[in-house]
């Protein structure tokens, strides 16, 4: 075969992030506190910027319209276009959704409400704590950006909520590509992330101890008999013994059904709220970012003049070109990343208006999804402006993400056609508790009879579930420490 110098044409396919784009993503998913960092930095880096006033939540000038539908602060301008996320973009968080076991949600304080866990970051997140993990994993740099790609998407509990199909055709890349990434981000760490149910998450876990035998899989096929508690039928089917199937079940609940929870700060700072709301005219909203902790961002004109007058060689003049074409593109994205929050927000108050005014039992359900249609951006858009951003109205301070909740169907239909919050079911259920009788307490089978003559149409283990989730006891638990405070 002979040697010698050639030219071949090859066509590549890749995918490619601009570093505006990526700067873009990485502001949206900011807190107010963190943009006040990030703007620090900028006006070190760049002699261009320099911080502008701080507008006080009583400037008159501030106030936006009262009814979220028509505020127009949080709409693009003419001629602008919306920091909508591309969706190869890279960061956090998809969906909230109602997992099988763990804890809810903290709220802020109200009536109904239990006081909220003040929280920090001083641990990292699971997102970080994976993407410092998957260019290890990934087999090549196309595989890594997918993988860290499907990272952004998971949820707090670690579980990868949206569909392999659709991520596959919104990256333009086969299916097996994503599955070959997904597999990648299933082999880090904690063992369980990136499960799409709670059978894989387990399946995971149990492979990963060297686990899962045939009689094992059969077990995790089939936890709908496990929270049944039809042991006989299930000892049949995984043909073991009575010795053999308690350890397999021991096994079991050694398993962490939500690894992702690990991770994510710790809880001792005070929370600052990065969105105002309070009550406007004409029975609407006055809804704000919170520009105390939003510094604004101008470019020093005069400074430019002299500078500019001072450039006598090419390099210079091209140095100076780029910090302003760098300082007026920060200054539009902040002002954008403001206007997408604010748009977001609106929506969200909209549709969970009835919480805002008679408090948790009329919050609705409602997903990422809903919002990023009604509002015309891509769904990853509103899971990055919902990450790490709390509200502040008169109820409390919650995080957006609160207001994301599953929904428990009404018996014979609601007013308005739509089901019941998980939190709503989770407040009744609570107030149940707090308020039965030391003499009679009430089981789980009796507050499923209380809560349909409610209305909600809801099983006995999703009542177990929701009591757990929220720390209340057993019956047997609360008749004795009912009957040890009454001693």
């Amino acid at each position: 075969m002979a040697l010698g110098p050639r030219l071949d044409l090859r066509q590549t396919q890749s995918l490619v992030m601009t570093p505006q784009l990526q700067q873009a993503i990485k502001l949206l998913a900011l807190s107010n506190l963190e943009i006040e960092t990030f703007i620090g930095e900028a006006l070190e880096a760049n002699p261009l910027l320099e911080a502008g006033e701080v507008r006080r939540e009583n400037d008159p000038a501030d106030a936006p319209a009262s009814d979220p539908a028509e505020i127009h602060d949080a709409t693009p301008g003419e001629g602008e276009q919306a920091l909508d996320i591309d969706p190869a973009a890279l960061d956090r968080d998809r969906d909230t959704g109602d997992g099988e076991w763990g804890s809810s949600l903290s709220a802020g304080p109200s009536a109904d409400l239990p006081g909220i866990d003040e929280r920090g970051d001083d641990g990292p997140t699971l997102a970080e704590h994976l993407e410092a993990q998957v260019g290890a994993a990934a087999g090549d740099a196309r595989e890594e950006f997918v993988a860290r790609h499907l990272i952004g998407l998971l949820d707090e509990a670690g579980y990868l909520t949206a569909d392999l199909e659709s991520v596959a055709a919104d990256l333009g890349i086969p299916l097996a590509e994503a599955e070959r990434a997904l597999e990648a981000v299933q082999s880090l760490d904690p063992t369980g992330v990136g499960a799409r149910t709670l059978g894989e998450c387990l399946a995971l876990q149990a492979r990963e101890a060297d686990r899962y035998d045939p009689c094992m899989a059969r077990l995790i096929d089939n936890l709908d008999l496990v929270a049944r508690g039809e042991f006989v039928r299930l000892k049949r089917m995984c043909d073991v013994d009575d010795e053999d199937f308690a350890d397999m079940l021991a096994e079991l609940r050694d398993y962490d059904p939500k690894p992702g929870c690990r991770y994510g700060g710790s809880a001792e700072s005070a929370i600052v709220p990065d969105i105002l709301l309070s009550a406007g005219k004409d029975d609407g909203w006055d809804i704000r970012l919170n520009e105390d902790t939003l510094p604004r961002l101008v470019v020093n004109r005069e400074y430019y003049v002299e500078l500019q007058d001072g450039c006598a060689d090419r390099a210079s003049r091209a140095w100076l070109g780029e910090k302003l074409a760098d300082a007026n593109w920060l200054i539009k994205a902040l002002d954008q990343r403001q206007k997408t929050i604010l748009k977001t927000a609106a929506e969200i108050v909209k549709r969970q208006d009835g919480f805002f005014r008679r408090g948790v039992s009329e919050l609705k359900p409602l997903t990422l999804r809903e919002v990023a249609e009604e509002i015309e951006m891509h769904e990853s858009t509103v899971s990055r402006v919902t990450s790490n951003k709390y509200l502040h109205c008169e109820r409390g301070t919650f995080e957006l993400k609160y207001f994301f909740t599953s929904g428990v169907a009404r018996t014979g239909g609601s007013a308005d056609g739509e089901g019941a919050s998980s939190e709503a079911v989770k407040a009744r259920i609570k107030a149940l508790t707090d308020a039965e009788d030391a003499k009679k307490i009430l089981s789980d089978d009796k507050l499923v009879e209380l809560l349909k003559a409610e209305g909600f149409d809801i099983a006995r283990r999703t009542v177990a579930k929701y009591r757990e989730a929220m720390g209340i006891g057993s019956s047997v638990q609360r008749r004795r420490q009912k009957k040890l405070a009454g001693m």
